[in-house]
């Protein structure tokens, strides 16, 4: 008995000289970590509505762990002006994931890439020879031909059952497609196939969860698995269909053609540049894919859920159409083009109610701190990985009276815009990484779904009311409709 109590009180001594000093950083409120994995088990297949759920428990500003990464959450206004506008410079770098790094050439782009002087460089090349105002307008043409192109499609479908959710997929891919390469991708021949069909493996498997990234020693999972195998395989074919395009461009720019679109621009600024600053061929690559990656997903995105929600609410829909088609009486038979866009106010408030419900990225892309730094009173630690719950910030009932409703008239005696000037909603993030796309997703945007309440009245098919149209969530960084948006249409009798 006696040796048992010396050995327990040689333990106290040990633990009393040897423990370490408590720790005086005051960090955000944590679940419960599980070994190993962390918290990852909380993110449901669903993120945004999981850490909404946790946040009314752990606060604004709440910490987690994926694996051994240190994860800050934020999920109020106040959090994300912190995030991007005070301290914005501390938070405008990227983290390194295994998929996208391998997919945009090693964080060459602008969208993934860390911040310094490459993203510069690269931002600055997308926002003056794509998204300046002049280039803009430039693609005007393009976005003004696809939205009638989509137009006289669902025309010649009617009275059939037409699947609207295909039809922006068409219309983004297409509009983007010409913006950046001069000529759409969706024809019969097999180049044109494969290079869609490349684009949706990339994005599905941009999607998926990488435990690698968070749990080191588990990599070794997506060699076993087959992953690791196919992220290569997708890669080699994008790579293979780049280089055929750049030696494609290469070939006209050499017999005098005029720059047109971003990737006849790139050639042109890569011919311009000087040896100590070389636009390399993988910047390139890089920023092209971007510009997919980013353009089109979120913008049909965008297009499927406010489609859904004025189906859903017929007097929003009635309101929209009494305006649309009032601008497009005065007319005198021309069609609706992007300058009537500003005489329609009701327009703007439905786009931005829809943005507010259904922001395309609900978790804007993962930030990466590269400083310790302390957030509305907590201690965050450099390196830790920050996401900003952007959709649970447009659903704050703090923010917004009945935040769940669909009701547009909101915005009219309001100066909230999604722009990233204020942090109510961000559906497009704000400061050095928001969208550099905005106008440009804009007009597209708005041109479609004036075209399209102008044009048509809407219907469900097998008799289903409005009120029941399924609104279910699919998993996703980008997310979508679960089902796809599947109407009757009636064009409208002039």
């Amino acid at each position: 008995m006696a040796a048992l109590l010396l050995l327990i009180s040689f333990m106290f001594l040990v633990l009393f000289f040897f423990k370490k000093s408590p720790s005086t950083k005051r960090l955000p409120p944590s679940p419960l970590k599980l070994p190993i994995i962390g918290n990852i088990y909380l993110a449901g297949s669903l993120p945004h509505r999981s850490f909404q759920s946790l946040s009314k428990r752990y606060g604004e500003v709440m910490l987690l762990h994926f694996g051994s990464k240190p994860v800050v959450v934020a999920s109020s206004a106040n959090a994300a002006r912190e995030i991007m506008k005070n301290q914005d410079l501390i938070f405008a770098s990227r983290p390194r994931l295994s998929f996208i790094d391998r997919f945009f050439y090693g964080g060459r782009d602008v969208a993934f890439a860390a911040y310094g002087d490459s993203w510069r460089k690269g931002r600055s090349m997308c926002v003056l020879h794509l998204f300046s105002s002049k280039r803009v307008q430039s693609f005007r043409p393009i976005r003004d031909e696809e939205t009638s192109l989509m137009i006289e499609k669902i025309k010649r479908s009617s009275p059939s059952v037409v699947n609207l959710s295909e039809m922006f997929m068409s219309l983004t891919n297409d509009v983007v497609s010409r913006a950046v390469l001069g000529r759409t991708y969706g024809g019969d021949d097999d180049g044109e196939k494969n290079f869609n069909q490349i684009l949706k493996k990339i994005v599905e498997i941009l999607q998926s969860y990488n435990v690698g990234d968070f749990v080191a020693w588990l990599g070794w999972i997506n060699r076993v698995n087959g992953v690791e195998a196919q992220v290569e395989k997708i890669f080699e074919m994008t790579d293979e269909f780049m280089e055929a395009l750049l030696r494609e461009y290469r070939d006209k720019k050499s017999s005098g053609d005029a720059v047109v679109n971003f990737a006849d621009a790139l050639l042109e600024l890569q011919g311009e540049s000087k040896d100590s600053d070389p636009v390399e061929d993988d910047v390139i690559k890089a920023l092209i894919l971007d510009t997919f990656a980013a353009g089109t997903d979120t913008t049909f995105t965008a297009l499927e859920w406010t489609m859904a929600e004025l189906i859903r609410n017929p007097r929003t829909m009635k309101l929209l159409q009494k305006e649309v088609r009032e601008v497009a009486r005065n007319k005198n038979g021309i069609d609706i083009n992007e300058d009537d866009l500003e005489k329609m106010p009701y327009l703007k408030a439905v786009s931005k109610e829809s943005l507010r419900l259904h922001p395309p990225l609900p978790l804007a892309l993962p930030r990466e701190l590269n400083q310790d730094t302390n957030l509305l009173g907590y201690d965050i630690p450099r390196g830790a990985l920050v996401l900003v719950n952007c959709w649970a910030i447009s659903r704050d009932p703090l923010l917004w009276e009945n935040p769940n409703e669909f009701r547009p008239e909101r915005f009219f005696d309001s100066s909230i815009d999604y722009k990233g000037l204020h942090f109510e909603m961000v559906p497009f993030g704000a400061g050095r990484r928001g969208c550099p796309g905005i106008a440009f997703a804009m007009s597209m945007y708005e041109l479609a779904v004036s075209r399209l309440v102008k044009e048509f009245d809407f219907g469900l098919p097998n008799g289903v009311r409005e009120e029941d149209l399924d609104m279910t969530e699919a998993p996703g960084f980008v997310v979508h409709k679960k089902s796809p948006l599947l109407v009757v249409t009636t064009p409208r009798a002039y």
